[in-house]
């Protein structure tokens, strides 16, 4: 990666090399570990405990397991009225303004500069630990009598090389052992739900359903489907109103993270996503208003979940529960 890209002044197309390959440990994250926000709907597990006495959430339920975004919206409205859900689309309307580093730094964001500068954290660990481990037993090879002493420290060298090769030759299979070891870290559970939690809170807050969420090893990510939005991106034509809206979404795990912790590692995916929106946005933005609307979304993001704090360590609870996404909504509003 290029020094150009070593701060949050750096426009987001820089970064559709990485794609999805760093999951929250990788995050996080498309609408990949992952965001992966796809706009295609993934099944919710159904479970009759997800009611809240006295409020019928059969509607919602039945809407999700059909993966009816319309009709998830509606039912949630329906809630809204009945006074239940209060949070559902409380923060519908954004504005994008010029936003400044400093801005960041004051509302809490740590090591702001360096939000955008991927983290190869996991990939390092990874590395030195194949590395550090064929040597030190191709060491302890080396001791075998006989021919035994050579060859088999030879075998055990090359294992770093035939690593290397596969890396070259297939990025993908790389990654998904990086993947597997990164779950040995402490914090990995911890960020991803956290990461994936921030999605799955600002999109509900802003009024985006939300159908499914994982937080499987390399496939971390929140679905969300609404069929106009959809038709928009698809078609190339979305205005400043749903991109802005669609950014502060889509920056919410990065965001998360930066509010945590000192290092981001799951923000590959979500600048990804935040170009996907980008290049399908109409009128095109330059390179600076790309910028600008990269560090506002951050700021917006990180602004919702500082002043819902309580409610997003209770979606990230339940979520780390495997809360079905009735009942994860259910958690937001219980802690409202």
């Amino acid at each position: 990666m290029s020094n150009s890209t070593s701060s949050l002044f750096t426009t987001p197309s820089q970064f559709l090399v990485l794609q999805c390959s760093n999951p929250l440990i990788h995050s996080s994250t498309n609408i990949t570990a992952k965001l992966s926000i796809k706009i295609r709907a993934s099944s919710a597990s159904s479970s009759s405990s997800s009611a809240t006495a006295g409020v019928d959430l059969s509607t919602l339920q039945t809407a999700i397991s059909k993966k009816d975004s319309n009709a998830v919206k509606e039912a949630l409205d329906q809630l809204v009225e009945n006074g239940w859900a209060r949070k559902w689309s409380s923060q519908p309307y954004v504005s994008r303004r010029t936003t400044s580093l400093r801005e960041l730094t004051t509302l809490g964001i740590k090591n702001a500069e360096n939000l955008a500068i991927p983290s190869v954290r996991n990939d390092a660990a990874f590395l030195f630990t194949v590395v550090g481990t064929t040597g030190f037993l191709g060491v302890l090879a080396g001791q075998l009598p006989g021919d035994w002493g050579f060859f088999v420290p030879y075998l055990i060298g090359s294992i770093s090389l035939v690593v290397l090769g596969i890396g070259s030759t297939n990025p993908a299979l790389l990654q998904a052992a990086i993947d597997g070891f990164s779950s040995f870290f402490p914090d990995y559970q911890e960020r991803i739900a956290r990461h994936e939690a921030a999605h799955f809170l600002v999109s509900y807050l802003i009024g985006l359903p939300i159908l499914g969420y994982s937080l499987d090893i390399g496939k971390e990510h929140v679905n969300l489907i609404d069929e106009r939005l959809e038709k928009l991106i698809y078609s190339g034509q979305l205005d400043s109103k749903e991109l802005d809206r669609l950014a502060v979404v889509a920056m919410a795990g990065l965001a998360a993270e930066g509010l945590k912790y000192d290092k981001v590692v799951g923000q590959s995916a979500d600048l990804f996503t935040l170009q996907r929106f980008l290049n399908r946005s109409k009128p095109s933005l330059s390179k600076d208003q790309q910028q600008n609307l990269t560090r506002w979304a951050v700021l917006f993001a990180a602004s919702l979940l500082k002043n819902n704090s309580k409610l997003h360590e209770a979606l990230i609870t339940a979520m780390a529960n495997k809360a079905s996404v009735v009942e994860c909504i259910e958690a937001i509003e219980k802690a409202a």
